[in-house]
């Protein structure tokens, strides 16, 4: 079993997740203003069955899409981390960095905090050669925080997993590649 990997940034504690994250992130994952840009919110059963897979994941290789929780109150706010899409994608194979973060956290420059961390984790320890991210095209909050992190958008493709005819089909595909870092505002920080 590999170790598992933790990061602590000023404000936060991403980890492996944990039976009380389970009402928290289900309550996220039924706001509709969170899954604003996916086809559906969640039941209860399928968010319980997604943390799961997740913790899974991380207990597999070390890393994953992990629980990112405020460091002074240890509440659960979403999630931060790298994941393997299982989606036959058109730019497979891939590591994709990504993040769900509950309402009240929105515009603190969380994501961007956490995921500074991990793309750090993914290019120095991983040693991956390109970390990409994607959205539907429409969801501005998400494309701002890949621009923030230095990614540039690459084109756009049909996500095969959106249902055919949905407004949220169409995604935008942004990619940050291992040379170059030094400009970066990753390795700024």
């Amino acid at each position: 079993m590999p170790e598992l990997i933790e990061f602590e940034t000023g404000r936060l504690v991403l980890r492996q997740w944990k039976p009380a994250d389970r009402a928290p992130f289900a309550a996220l994952n039924a706001d509709p203003r969170v899954m604003e840009f996916f086809p559906a919110r969640l039941a209860r059963t399928e968010s319980d069955a997604l943390a799961d897979r997740c913790e899974s994941l991380i207990a597999e290789r070390g890393w994953g899409f992990m629980a990112a929780e405020l460091k002074d109150s240890r509440e659960l706010i979403g999630f931060v981390g790298l994941h393997i899409p299982s989606a036959e994608l058109p730019f497979s194979p891939c590591v994709e960095i990504g993040w769900r973060l509950a309402c009240p956290h929105w515009g603190k420059g969380l994501a961007t905090e956490a995921a500074r961390e991990v793309l750090r984790f993914g290019f120095g320890t991983l040693a991956l050669q390109e970390i990409v991210s994607f959205t539907a095209v429409v969801n501005q909050r998400s494309r701002a925080v890949m621009e923030r992190l230095g990614m540039r958008e690459s084109g756009s493709f049909e996500h095969p997993q959106v249902p055919e005819g949905s407004p949220l089909r169409m995604h935008c595909l942004y990619r940050l590649p291992r040379e170059g870092l030094a400009s970066c505002p990753i390795w700024q920080a």
